[in-house]
């Protein structure tokens, strides 16, 4: 049997289930995502598409770039989701939604050459 694994915005308006396991958990540092999410790089857990269903309010989405959609929560703006032609058919989320955060711990870091250079002692290859 599948595992579940829950979560959502921090004001509960949109809710999400993923099925199984992830195909990978990694730290972001690209620039765009420390803008989207105000935070010094984004820890990610990668989903295919198909695995992840969205309850209760629809996510707004915002084109933050070509070929690049993130999703947020229209009701309290939490960032909620990352997709992209560089990954298709991939839904993206923030480990921090989770509910149980904590099962994911990170594989690796990507787009380490945008890395904040007082980050670089805790990289790692994904």
């Amino acid at each position: 049997m599948s595992r579940s694994h829950t979560g959502g915005c921090q004001c509960g308006a949109v809710r999400f289930t993923a099925e199984g396991e992830p195909k990978f958990v990694a730290r972001c540092h690209c620039a765009s995502c420390r803008r989207a999410t105000g935070a010094e790089f984004s820890t990610w857990v990668g989903w295919s598409r198909l695995q992840v269903d969205w309850q209760g309010k629809e996510r707004q989405a915002y084109a933050s770039s070509a070929g690049v959609q993130r999703g947020f929560c229209g009701t309290c703006g939490t960032p909620l989701s990352y997709s992209g032609e560089k990954w298709p058919g991939e839904t993206h989320l923030l480990i921090g939604l989770f509910d149980a955060p904590q099962d994911f711990p990170p594989k690796g870091d990507v787009f380490k050459d945008e890395a904040l250079p007082w980050i670089s002692s805790t990289m790692s290859e994904r």
